[in-house]
């Protein structure tokens, strides 16, 4: 076997090379879940005159926010990019991604670690809403607070990137169902980006999402064998 490496940056745009042939991505007749989850793919080339419009975008993210989350505290916070100079101040941080600008928008999506001193607003608002009644909600309120307000850094921070891959999968899915196309990215350099982006000291980046209309398509899927990754009641 070759001990032939290459630098992060290679790596990152090395796919878009190795798909130049790719034809423009499938056009979905049918957006049912299993035909989306199926067909979505990781497009890394984008049409950069397709602008999604503001409210599109919110649109997307209203459904992704539909998402579940520990104990209904919604961690997830979003920056989009969508000023070009901006994307272009992306660009480097992201190890020179082309779809950070030729993309539409970059979805930052983020996770609050100290998203449960929400939990006053988020169960009240369940009272309001004839959910709960307020003993119970001041119940719940205390257990969160004084239960996650104990948890060492190290658990927040595990539990708002778990809540931010759910928050991030749906997001995706639902930009295809609508016609568009999307790349989750970990490849860029957080600290950098954290500076550059002014992103608050308690949120956690999990991830950037290109998001746009694709130019070429991304990869077939080559998955392993369910068989190999599945197995029934214990290991």
């Amino acid at each position: 076997m070759s001990q032939k490496t290459m630098s992060k940056e290679e790596y990152l745009n090395k796919a878009k090379d190795l798909n130049k042939d790719a034809g423009a991505p499938k056009v979905l007749e049918d957006t049912d879940f299993f035909t989306v989850a199926k067909e979505r793919r990781s497009v890394r080339q984008y049409d950069p005159t397709v602008k999604i419009s503001e409210e599109e975008i919110r649109e997307l993210l209203e459904v992704a926010s539909q998402a579940p989350s520990s104990s209904n505290l919604q961690p997830w916070r979003f920056l989009v990019i969508q000023d070009q100079a901006a994307k272009e101040e992306l660009l480097p941080i992201a190890n020179n991604q082309q779809q950070v600008v030729e993309a539409s928008a970059v979805i930052a999506v983020l996770g609050d670690r100290e998203g449960y001193k929400n939990a006053e607003r988020i169960f009240g608002e369940l009272v309001e809403m004839g959910r709960m009644d307020e003993e119970l909600k001041n119940t719940y309120v205390n257990s969160i607070t004084q239960g996650y307000g104990s948890f060492p850094e190290e658990r927040l921070l595990k539990i708002a990137m778990i809540d931010g891959g759910l928050v991030s999968m749906q997001l995706m899915l639902a930009a295809k169902a609508k016609g568009y196309d999307t790349v989750p990215m970990g490849g860029f350099d957080q600290e950098k980006f954290v500076e550059a982006f002014r992103v608050p000291e308690n949120f956690e980046p999990v991830m950037l999402i290109a998001l746009g209309k694709g130019a070429k398509a991304g990869f077939e899927k080559n998955r392993l064998p369910l068989d190999e990754v599945l197995q029934w009641n214990k290991y």
